[in-house]
């Protein structure tokens, strides 16, 4: 019997987002689909499923970006469609904040901060601790709350956080959102 992928969801792609995602998979001995970076995402859901499913490391990270698109864009489709694919086992997914034009927001399990704490609020982009208990902000979370996805992580905005978050330093929130994640997997 095959194992399925296990695979972890990233709401942000652009270009810092990219190469902290590629540093932080090879990392932990897993692989970025690094050609699912974009801001917006270009790739339909059905073309990462094809590329997840060819790589032979475990897990697999990938990224959608909308660019601001309001409700469901290009990112967040494509996000739905490997969410819910029989083939892999998405074990969770880091819900970036951002700035958006019209306020989407998801839920959360947990969020870490840029000093890289674990808080029950959400954090803003710049990895500061919002207001709000247990949701972010984010142009490519709309429809996070709507999948099952058994462990969510919050993050401000990858490879940035006001430096913090740089992979010069090892990119060390969003590699503790990935073990937290492989962490949380194993216990479930």
């Amino acid at each position: 019997m095959k194992t399925k992928k296990r695979v972890i969801l990233i709401t942000d792609g652009d270009e810092s987002a990219r190469t902290a995602v590629e540093f932080v998979a090879k990392e932990v001995g897993g692989r970025c689909i690094t050609s699912s970076w974009g801001n917006p995402s270009h790739l339909t859901g059905e073309q990462l499923v094809k590329l997840i499913k060819k790589t032979p490391h475990d897990p697999v990270l990938v990224m959608f970006d909308d660019c601001g698109f309001t409700e469901e864009g290009p990112g967040e489709q494509a996000m739905r469609y490997v969410a819910t694919h029989a083939d892999l086992n998405v074990i969770g997914a880091i819900a970036v904040a951002s700035k958006t034009h019209d306020t989407e927001w998801t839920r959360v399990d947990v969020s870490i901060d840029r000093n890289g704490h674990l808080t029950e609020y959400g954090v803003d982009k710049y990895g500061l601790p919002d207001i709000e208990l247990g949701r972010i902000n984010g142009d490519t979370v709309y429809n996070l709350n709507e999948l099952s996805i058994p462990f969510i992580v919050g993050i401000g905005d990858i490879g940035k956080m006001s430096g913090k978050d740089e992979v010069g330093k090892g990119a060390p929130i969003t590699r503790k959102a990935v073990e937290l994640i492989l962490e949380r997997s194993e216990k479930l």
